[in-house]
């Protein structure tokens, strides 16, 4: 029974604080590492030769090409992202917008019909009726119904 037992005061607490730093370093690295990948392949003003170059250099060097990298573009780096999320944020609220069918005014046609359903089924009387069919022809009333 000679297996070695490590018992915790046999690993140091400034031991400890080191692991965790050296740790939490390394999860900052991958991260900037895929920032930076990420920022190259969303930069429209890189060709295909510029992205592979710098791709390549970040790859095979990681540590100087991230550095470089930094140094080089990384000024613009918020820039590119602010505008991709900007240009995001413009294609949801489009597509919110067309799905849901906003700013679509109902027509004449459509709010006369609606007007002549509410009538038989009592919800308006006749005078309400006639009030709300001349502002609709008009092009005054929109979607309102006098109450």
């Amino acid at each position: 029974m000679n297996t070695d037992v490590h018992l915790a005061y046999d690993y140091p607490l400034l031991s400890m604080f080191w692991t965790i730093l050296w740790v939490f370093l390394w999860i900052m690295w991958f991260i900037l590492l895929f920032r930076i990948i990420g920022d190259i392949f969303r930069d429209d003003s890189l060709g295909g030769w510029g992205k592979t170059g710098w791709l390549v250099f970040v790859v095979v060097l990681p540590f100087l090409g991230v550095f470089v990298y930094l140094i080089a573009r990384g000024r613009d780096m918020g820039g590119r992202e602010i505008a991709h999320a900007q240009a995001q944020q413009k294609a949801f609220d489009s597509y919110i917008r067309e799905t849901a069918g906003g700013g679509k005014r109902p027509s004449s046609i459509d709010e006369l019909a609606r007007l002549s359903e509410m009538r038989t089924r009592g919800d308006i009387t006749d005078e309400e009726f006639s009030r709300a069919k001349e502002l609709v022809l008009s092009g005054t009333g929109g979607s309102e119904v006098p109450r």
